[in-house]
């Protein structure tokens, strides 16, 4: 049996396997089954206690004195689906996963043996998990470790994946409704229509409706700002280039310094780094141009190439930093700024122009994050780090994903 950890995957021996998620409490388990584009196709597509059969996917309760559990007969899985997640959250509402770390045992389902164990680390204030995934990749069916936490409950990871909440819900409306419309008696027979709204309400930004994305051409960033690189309905999945450029603040003075980008598990577990030192990481998806001494001439001074589509699947965050190794300050820095292109057309998607510099010798300048739908988001970061090398920025910057 392996013990996995987050990001590792084992190839599925069986064709029916089973998931269940055992805790110290009663846990709540359900799966979803994902296309391509990390969407259900629709809300049948979640098996849940209250819908616990679907195509070739079936959900066990344990009746409180078992765990919940997840089936996946994978030769029973329709075409066009790629990826069952399983998901965890605690039955008793809004208790978190503080103390209580679960752990998953994937099973032959024909016979029960296990086939591995995962226990996400490091968990606190999630209130749902994705916890494993069984996913098809080159004809072969495997399982990955995934540990991805969320603060909003089963609720945000249903709408991460297109599922609506409407139907799920209406559980917790009842008890709201003497509260809400408490007054004329009147109203009453309106009751029953109404209990579905509020509930919907709170999840309609999780899915990202008013965020950003690259369909209206290029997008310049304000700090703390983040676009989807989203285009047409579709994640961009293909080579992109940050180029990082800076100019010095006073004519006539050279200023050295230094771009990077550091890639992060889903655990924000530290993978690898690259910089001038090492002008390649992942097997070649992360390329970085060479050193830049001055700072002089147009353009970018230093450019790093990211092979979306070929990043090893464990790489689900990317920080990219600017540091001044000979100890000159940000303050003596003009223009500094970050821009992410097409690398293949060489149009600039996002840009975003540091507009303050402190007196310190790191700055993270931006962000991908890899979302469960497969897109990647971008955000602008601008924060200022003590800090001459890359190697100091590692900590900061799994602290700032």
């Amino acid at each position: 049996m392996t013990a996995m950890t987050p990001g590792s995957n084992i190839p599925l021996p069986a064709a029916r396997v089973t998931v269940d998620v055992a805790a110290p409490v009663r846990l709540d388990v359900s799966g979803l089954l994902l296309t391509a584009d990390g969407k259900v196709r629709s809300d049948d597509d979640f098996i849940f206690y209250n819908q616990p059969t679907g195509p070739g996917v079936t959900h066990r309760s344990g009746g409180g004195t078992a765990p919940d559990a997840i089936t996946v007969d994978t030769s029973a899985v329709p075409p066009g689906i790629e990826k069952i997640v399983i998901t965890a959250s605690p039955d008793a509402a809004g208790q978190t996963f503080q103390g209580i770390e679960p752990t998953a045992t994937i099973r032959n389902a024909d016979d029960g043996s296990a086939l591995a164990t995962f226990t996400p680390p490091q968990l606190g204030a999630e209130t749902a998990l994705v916890v494993v995934e069984v996913y098809l990749r080159g004809g072969v069916w495997k399982v990955r470790a995934v540990g991805q936490g969320y603060a909003n409950g089963l609720a945000g990871i249903a709408t991460d994946f297109g599922v609506s909440v409407e139907e799920p819900a209406p559980a917790p409306a009842p008890a709201q409704m003497p509260v809400t419309p408490p007054a004329p008696p009147a109203q009453a027979p309106q009751a029953p229509a109404a209990p579905p709204a509020p509930p919907a309400a709170p999840p309609a930004p999780a899915p990202g409706a008013g965020k950003i994305n690259l369909d209206k051409g290029r997008v310049s960033l304000q700090k703390n700002q983040t676009v989807s690189l989203v285009k047409g309905g579709k994640p961009l999945l293909s080579q992109v280039k940050m180029g990082l450029g800076w100019e010095p603040a006073y004519r006539g003075k050279d200023i050295d310094l230094d771009a990077s980008v550091i890639a992060y598990g889903p655990q924000r577990n530290h993978i690898d780094s690259c910089y001038f030192g090492k002008l390649q990481i992942v097997n070649g998806a992360i390329k970085h141009s060479g050193d830049n001494l001055t700072g002089e001439g147009g353009g970018d001074d230093e450019v790093i190439t990211v092979d979306l589509g070929r990043l090893p699947q464990e790489v689900t965050g990317l920080v990219f930093t600017v540091n001044s190794f000979s100890g000159q300050k940000f303050t003596e820095v003009a223009k500094a700024y970050c821009r992410l292109l097409d690398a293949a057309s060489g149009e600039e998607l996002v840009r975003f122009d540091l507009t303050n510099a402190e007196s310190q010798t790191g700055v993270m300048m931006a962000k991908l994050i890899k979302q469960f739908s497969g897109e990647w988001e971008m955000t602008a970061m601008g924060d200022f780090v003590k800090s001459r090398t890359v190697r100091g920025m590692v900590k900061p910057a799994a602290q700032a994903l």
